[in-house]
């Protein structure tokens, strides 16, 4: 982003199970409250069409053509390899010729992270970009990365995402010295599988304020400030967070048909757990960033609505007024943990 000037989002217009339609409404918004320069990428008359519907007085609202869309339900390597024109790729790209500084989308997430890694880059020294999330908890917001990226993870890329959210609990959360667990199936030294084992070394004999494992029952608790973990476990966690709250509605639901007294503690109940719900509705943080990339890239539940498309793309606005992405390469270069562990045996 050149100095004194506005963040640039490029915004998957054609992206999500609902398309233009939401994504619109939500990047309106989004433009209408921030000091953002959206730029919605898709077919450009369906795009235009939506924005009929809206009031944009005192929104900075562009609008560029791309003539294909990268289906929900296909392969992502087979979507980049026939088709070159996709609403995503077009994203991806004004951001790599700086004409954006960001990338939201809540399109095929396999896709997205396929088009942002050839598209955008990586940063110098990243072998696997990790998908951070910020989680609630009974306290302040905690950092969990990996929740998708990287399902199959070595011990030293879950040290990379640890140096990557580090960065990241320091720029946006204003946590001066982080401290880093990794999540597993026991508090003790020795709990975990050989990857959580090794991990644990690496971590202990590394600059991190690195505190030890966490079990998934703390992942609420806040006692932590970043949790790693890799991409199959942290998606779990992600997933069982989104439902919890709307499981819990509907038992409570259930509870008001049983009688009188249930009636009434269920009724008192009702205002706290809609304070719960949206604590953990992905809507309130829009979506997760991709870290280790050359830009911003956001990506977002398939199914966002309006309210969770503005979350992302202020967020996205946030991590670029915040240089993250410089941030992130020099926490990267001045950790010399890495390179040593790099150089190191397989």
């Amino acid at each position: 982003m050149k100095p004194n000037s506005r963040p640039r989002i490029a915004v998957d217009a054609m992206g999500g199970d609902f398309g233009p339609r939401v994504v619109v409404q939500g990047a309106v918004a989004a433009a209408k409250t921030r000091a953002i320069d959206v730029i919605l990428v898709g077919d450009k008359p369906a795009v235009e069409a939506e924005l009929t519907r809206y009031d944009t007085r005192g929104a900075t609202i562009s609008v560029v053509h791309a003539s294909e869309i990268a289906g929900m339900e296909e392969k992502p390597s087979e979507t980049l390899r026939k088709k070159k024109d996709t609403s995503i790729q077009v994203c991806c790209n004004l951001v790599r010729t700086d004409d954006a500084d960001g990338v939201v989308s809540a399109g095929n997430s396999g896709t997205t992270m396929l088009a942002a890694m050839f598209g955008i880059g990586r940063l110098k020294g990243v072998d696997r970009p990790g998908l951070a999330t910020f989680m609630p908890t009974e306290a302040d917001p905690v950092v969990l990365i990996d929740v998708g990226a990287n399902v199959d993870c070595k011990p030293y890329h879950l040290m990379q995402f640890a140096v990557m959210a580090d960065v990241l609990a320091k720029a946006l959360l204003s946590r001066p010295n982080p401290e880093v667990a990794l999540l597993s199936i026991g508090e003790e030294e020795g709990k975990g599988n050989m990857q959580v084992k090794e991990a644990f070394e690496l971590f202990r004999a590394s600059s991190l304020n690195f505190v030890g494992n966490i079990e998934g029952r703390d992942l609420f608790t806040g006692d932590v400030d970043i949790i790693v973990c890799d991409g199959f476990v942290g998606n779990v966690a992600l997933k069982l967070a989104e439902g919890m709250a709307s499981s819990l509605g509907r038992l409570l639901k259930g509870e008001l048909r049983r009688g009188f007294f249930a009636k009434i503690g269920t009724t008192l109940a009702l205002s706290a757990l809609k304070r719960f719900s949206g604590l953990v509705d992905y809507a309130e943080y829009g979506g997760a960033p991709l870290l280790g990339l050359r830009g911003i890239c956001m990506i977002c539940h398939g199914a966002s609505n309006a309210k969770a498309m503005t979350s992302a793309i202020d967020m996205a606005a946030q991590l670029v007024a915040h240089d993250a992405v410089n941030r992130i390469e020099e926490g990267l270069a001045l950790n010399k943990d890495l390179e040593v562990i790099k150089k190191r045996p397989a």
